[in-house]
Formats: structure tokens, sequence, C-alpha cells
């Protein structure tokens, strides 16, 4: 069932913001944590105060019952439990000032717990890669040529001018990281965000690099070798970590491989096994015979096939599939079908006649 939050802050549905706000600062001053209050009533508090003092998230809730997207903070995945509400009480005891609640909880959960915040990382990109139904059973290596954001070759990613030094961000003194303090319905709170003039590094060129133009990363052709392991099927994926694009302050992300193998005409894959069809001759399957099949490694592979009994039979040949790691491998499997002539001779017709008369 939906919470009431006005009656949670103890108001009528029809209270203005400043009734609102009102109420909000009595009941968190009174079930304050720190002053003996509950911790539940507290949130409970702070929770419908989120919703109720945002127009559009209040609107929602009269029609709906619920704000969206996420309608109160206990549905961040933060919660309350890791922090300390004893510096919040000042923001209690004063008053008057003109706080906006949707600011605070920007920046309590920016960055994951704790205000911390993380690595940049580059973009992840993918391509896709054909190859030959040979070079997915045994492995092979292909050089392909993408485009991607890259580090900077002259600059080696700090975006200065070769020979030339890097000097301290007057923005945040070195620190690579800007301070700020505002006002907050909880007295104030200063958080911290990554500098932009100099990317979180603390210094910047007095030259800028021409190549880059200082931004120590560029879009450029990069020709990249990609491993295409022994057994790889139809639509798996190669990861390369760190080949995605660059970012000038952080790892770069990943690059994906998307491999598409190409049908063979003779050979299909079930699992670790090769499948083959192998037409045989009428005669051939009655009294047996010996048969030479090329396989995909391009020698000839000497197959005896025994006298039939059905009209299709498997043959199994040990270790002849696909590779299935260290040394072992798959089988080759022959599904051996009997080949009807399309027409007789009259010799034939004769010793068909002959073999009928013995219950063949």
């Amino acid at each position: 069932m939906a919470k009431d939050y006005y009656n949670v802050l103890g108001v009528d549905k029809k209270a203005s913001q400043d009734d609102i706000k009102k109420a909000f600062r009595t009941l968190a001053h009174k079930h304050h944590p720190d002053k003996g209050g509950s911790d539940d009533k507290f949130k409970e508090i702070t929770e419908a105060y989120s919703i109720l003092s945002d127009e559009k998230k209040r609107r929602e809730y009269d029609a709906y019952g619920q704000a969206f997207p996420g309608g109160g903070p206990q549905q961040s995945g933060q919660g309350f439990g890791g922090f300390d509400f004893s510096q919040f009480q000042q923001g209690f005891e004063g008053g008057g000032a003109d706080f906006d609640f949707g600011d605070i909880f920007g920046d309590i959960f920016a960055g994951g717990r704790g205000g911390q915040s993380r690595t940049p990382r580059g973009r992840d990109i993918s391509i896709d890669l054909e190859i030959p139904f040979k070079d997915a059973v045994f492995g092979t290596e292909r050089t392909v040529l993408i485009g991607r954001v890259s580090t900077c070759d002259i600059c080696k990613g700090n975006g200065a001018k070769p020979g030339t030094e890097l000097e301290t961000c007057k923005t945040c003194n070195g620190s690579g990281s800007v301070h700020e303090v505002r006002n907050t319905v909880f007295g104030q709170m200063a958080s911290s965000r990554v500098c932009t003039a100099c990317d979180g590094i603390g210094k910047i060129p007095k030259e800028k690099c021409t190549n880059c133009k200082g931004h120590g990363v560029l879009r450029k052709e990069v020709e990249l070798k990609i491993t295409i392991p022994a057994g790889i099927d139809n639509g798996e994926m190669i990861r390369l970590p760190q080949q995605g694009e660059a970012v000038k302050t952080g790892v770069a992300g990943d690059l994906y491989v998307k491999v598409h193998v190409k049908p063979h005409a003779t050979f299909r894959r079930d699992g670790s096994n090769l499948l083959m069809d192998l037409p045989v001759k009428l005669t051939d399957a009655l009294l047996g015979t010996d048969v030479s099949i090329e396989t995909l490694e391009g020698k000839m592979l000497e197959v005896k096939i025994p006298a039939m009994k059905r009209a299709e039979e498997l043959l199994r040949v040990r270790g002849k599939g696909i590779p299935a790691g260290g040394n072992s491998r798959g089988d080759l499997i022959i599904r051996l079908e009997v080949a009807l002539p399309h027409k007789l001779t009259g010799k034939a017709k004769k010793a068909l006649e002959e073999l009928k008369t013995e219950g063949l």
C-alpha cells in the first residue's frame, strides 16, 4: 500500500510549499537520531519531504500514489544507514534559508558511497569479424584496421607540446578537484568534483600539443592483431581489455569482437564434433568398402565402411573433430546414406532380379 506522505508530515493535501517545509523542519528536529529520535521515523519524514517538496513528484504522487521514476530516497540504492546524522544538526536549529532538498541527495549519492568519484573510463566499442570455418576450428590471427579515440602519440596523453612543461592548474591549485560548500536544509555541506580545467590531473600544459589540441586523445585509425582461439563458435565474442576508446585521465574501454563463421561445403559443427554426409553406393553399402576422405587439415583420411544394416548409419572417427582444450579433440561423425542409382542398365536389372530370387 502506498504511504500517505501528507499524513507523515501532518499537513493537508492543499498545504503550500512553505507549510510543507515548516512541518518537515519541525518533525526532523524532533525525530533526529542524535536527539534520541527514531532512525526509521526520520527516514520516513525525509522520504515524504523529498516527494512533496518537488512540484513534479508531488503531482505524480497525487495522481498515481507514487512518483516516477523512483519516488523517494529509499529507492536510491544507498539509504541513510551509512551517514552520520550529527553533521546535519545545525540545519534543524537554523531557519529562514531557502534550501533545495534535491541537491542534497544529488551530492550525497554522486559517485557512489561516501561521495568518492570513480576513475574515468573510455567507451567500449565492438566490431564484427567473419572468418572461414577452418580458422574457427583450428584458430588463427587476423589483423584489422579500426577507427577509435586513442592516446596522442606526440604528447603521450598529457596534452602538452613536446619539450614544454606542465604548470599547476590555477583553478584547483593542483589538487585536481574543486571543493564547494552549500547551504542545505541540514546545514552546510561540503562536496568536491573533478576540476574541469585540468581534468583532475592538477596540471595544465603551458603550451598545448598541436596534434591533439591539448586534449591528450584524438580519433585515428589503429591496426590491431586479434588472436582467434581454436574451437570458437559462430556468434561468440572476444574481449580485448583496454583496446576500446581512450580517455585522458582514466583507462581505455574494451574492444569486443563478434565472430561470424562462414559455413563449410562439407563439414558442420555439433559441439566439439564435426559432422559430414557421405553417400554410399548400394553395392558398397551391402558389401562394405574403404574410402578416402579429405579432412579440414587438407590430409586424406582412410576410412573403412563396414557392410551397412540400414539405409542410414553413423560412423564415428575418434579425435578428428573440434579442439576441446589441451590436446583433446571431438570426433568426426560421418552420416552414411545409401545412394540409389537413378538409372539401371539391362545387365544391372538382370542381376537385381537374380538377387530378388535370393530374397534380397
